[in-house]
């Protein structure tokens, strides 16, 4: 098996959540958390991936991000917080891959930002509601601050979205080199 187009995008991936993870500790005010700024970049990591490569390795990305990811969550960051992120994020991001593939004959701005939005709301609930459920911790407004937060990324990551892919695409396409 060819590892080479799985490491860059993997490591993004554990990195996003790894920094989400530490991020999400950290309240900006009674609706935010620094993290829901950083981990919509996941979704735009598997939807450049699904898009140049395809589903299957986008389904691998995901899954060795949650691995690797979730190793150091649990090192880094609470418990609770590591397996909320866990379970949050592989659903979303299996989530994100389905409906990006649905989408994907669409215009092109459709899949990523449809997966995004949906794979936004499906993590927003799981994550909240493990992470922070049975605490005197007013998470419902975080909840609700972050989920926007996710919606806004998952729109102005579509201009880098194009750029990328188009630049991938066309990298991909072209005839090698002679020297």
């Amino acid at each position: 098996m060819n590892l080479r187009p799985i490491i860059l995008p993997a490591l993004a991936m554990a990195a996003i959540v790894l920094i989400s993870n530490v991020l999400v500790q950290f309240p900006l005010n009674a609706w935010l958390t620094w993290g829901a700024f950083s981990y919509p970049v996941a979704y735009f990591v598997t939807d450049v991936c699904n898009r140049v490569a395809g589903p299957q390795l986008a389904r691998k990305v995901a899954w060795v991000g949650f691995g690797v990811g979730l190793i150091f969550s649990a090192i880094f960051a609470p418990v609770r917080i590591a397996i909320a992120s866990g379970t949050a994020f592989i659903a979303s991001q299996l989530l994100d891959v389905a409906v990006f593939n649905r989408l994907r004959q669409q215009s092109w701005w459709k899949a990523p930002l449809w997966g995004s939005v949906a794979a936004s709301i499906i993590d927003t609930a799981i994550f909240f509601s493990l992470a922070f459920a049975g605490t005197d911790f007013s998470w419902v407004h975080l909840a609700a601050g972050d989920l926007g937060v996710k919606l806004f990324m998952a729109v102005a990551l579509l201009p880098p979205y194009r750029v990328l892919v188009t630049r991938l695409t066309r990298t991909a396409a072209a005839p090698p080199r002679t020297a």
